[in-house]
């Protein structure tokens, strides 16, 4: 996506635009109508400060110690001090990216007008996303409760001027420096915070969304990936079509199944190699050719859900309190929507679909490895014995379901109560949306596997391939040669994976 504008409204944010935020070119702005809910929403704020009632988050302490009244000269105070005192994240350092997009969902959710923070906040917030501005933040800190405290404290830190910042330069490299430095070097001033405002940007999911966005935005890609993979390895197996039959998933409507197994059926269209197969005595393939539909359906029925969940997400006022209007009359009204848990659950139930996912993938590399199903050297070693061949592909995408073993336990099962048990259930939510993120990336490298492999033993099959798998061995073979002797494919394995994570994979569909 390139010199778009998104225009923030609090309503209409799209996964899509949250993603595009990687786009050197992509900038964005306020609609007017958000510009008034926010001017509306911090007069009532101003109001409650000099009328002198007392009011979670506005004059008092937080958490455990919100029973603690805050005189209104100590008010700004209050707010850097909490800004200050919670930017205490550890571990390695979010990338640049998911830093911005996480700003863009907090800047929609503070333009909701619900959360009392002044116009001038928030236009800081899109400046700095539009300078390609990225404050430094450790990823590790937040429980998915209470909202990602600790990371979003260090991204109020840097509009304080008190951290340090990257801003991408216009070759797409990233230069590190002081905030107050960068900030002045773009003409925008630190924020100085007032009432409620540290706590309107620190308190909601935005970290949590950040990744998440990532994890739908790659899962959609690997599992259409994940289908092509299936139609190429149907093809160098010179297996049967028979299993992708319209009038079986007719009758099991199952929705995710059926969007599988048409498109593998897309996928196998006019094929000679099929058409030299249709005497042949083999009448069932292994599962892991047979059942895909029925194993890839279900990762489309959940991305189907995680995106409604996560639309709905990134268009939500998520800190607390939250400010309303009654006849022009502040209420203030303390709740939960700060607590990821629906995050949480969506982003393990992703983490089990990315493993299986990846688990058929290898049986099926496995299988075309294997004389006894490809009926060609073992391993596609061209010379046997003094070769290996693809041999250890296999072996790296076992070790990569390993990984992926171990990541798809679900983090929603742990809970540490915090802030002397007042906050007592937490849901995890911002590990368990990194390690989906993370997950997807692994997936990408076993699928990308699988493509070589079968790519591979096409090669070695005089028939032609049906159209779609001919050109996925076209666009395989730009950037990996056929392998004529044993040399090393681990940069051929990235470069795959990298791809199959962006447009140019599905767009080479496109007629």
């Amino acid at each position: 996506m390139t010199n778009e504008m998104i225009v923030i409204d609090g309503e209409s944010l799209t996964i899509e635009e949250i993603v595009s935020i990687k786009e050197f070119s992509t900038k964005v702005r306020l609609s007017d109508e958000s510009m008034n809910s926010i001017n509306e929403s911090r007069k009532l704020v101003e109001k409650i400060v000099s009328s002198g009632e007392v009011v979670y988050g506005i004059n008092t302490g937080f958490g455990a110690l919100s029973n603690v009244t805050v005189p209104s000269e100590q008010l700004e105070q209050l707010q850097s001090n909490l800004i200050r005192s919670h930017a205490c994240g550890v571990g390695e350092k979010m990338d640049p990216d998911s830093v911005l997009m996480m700003m863009l969902v907090r800047v929609n959710s503070l333009a909701k007008g619900n959360s009392g923070a002044r116009l001038e906040l928030v236009q800081l917030l899109i400046d700095m996303i539009n300078s390609r501005i990225s404050p430094i933040i450790p990823r590790i800190g937040s429980l998915g409760a209470s909202g990602d405290l600790a990371p979003l404290s260090h991204m109020t830190l840097a509009m304080m001027g008190e951290s340090d910042v990257q801003v991408q330069n216009q070759d797409g490299t990233w230069t590190t420096g002081k905030s107050l430095d960068m900030l002045n070097k773009f003409k925008l001033k630190p924020i100085k915070l007032q009432a409620k405002e540290g706590l309107s940007l620190i308190n909601g999911t935005s970290q949590m969304c950040s990744y998440l966005c990532q994890s739908i935005f790659n899962c959609e890609m690997l599992i259409f990936a994940a289908d092509a993979a299936l139609a190429t390895s149907v093809e160098a197996i010179k297996g049967s079509y028979v299993a992708f039959d319209q009038r079986i998933h007719d009758v099991r409507p199952q929705y995710g199944q059926t969007v599988s197994a048409s498109r593998i059926r897309g996928f196998l269209v006019n094929s000679d190699i099929n058409k030299s197969h249709i005497d042949c005595d083999r009448v069932q393939d292994s599962y892991s050719f047979r059942c895909a539909p029925q194993v890839h359906g279900p990762m489309i029925d959940i991305l189907r859900e995680a995106r409604r969940i996560l639309t709905i997400e990134i268009n939500s006022a998520t800190d607390n309190p939250l400010v309303f209007s009654n006849n022009g009359k502040a209420e203030v009204i303390s709740g939960g929507n700060f607590h990821g848990q629906i995050l949480a659950l969506t982003s393990d139930n992703m983490a089990v679909c990315i493993h299986e996912i990846a688990s058929i993938s290898e049986r099926r590399i496995n299988q075309v490895l294997d004389p006894q199903w490809s009926n060609q050297k073992a391993f596609l070693a061209n010379n046997q014995g003094l070769e290996s061949g693809l041999m250890i592909v296999q072996y790296v995408a076992a070790a990569v379901i390993a990984e992926l073993s171990l990541l798809s336990n679900p983090v929603t099962t742990t809970n540490i109560p915090v802030s002397m048990g007042k906050e007592d259930h937490v849901s995890m939510g911002a590990t368990g949306a990194f390690r989906t993120f993370k997950s997807s990336k692994l997936l990408s490298l076993v699928i990308s596997s699988e493509l070589i492999c079968s790519t591979q033993a096409l090669d070695n099959i005089p028939e032609k391939a049906s159209d779609s798998v001919s050109s996925i061995h076209h666009w395989i073979r730009k950037y990996v040669p056929e392998l004529i002797e044993d040399r090393s494919t681990s940069k051929d394995t990235e470069i795959i994976a990298e791809k199959i994570l962006s447009r140019e994979f599905t767009n080479i569909f496109e007629k």
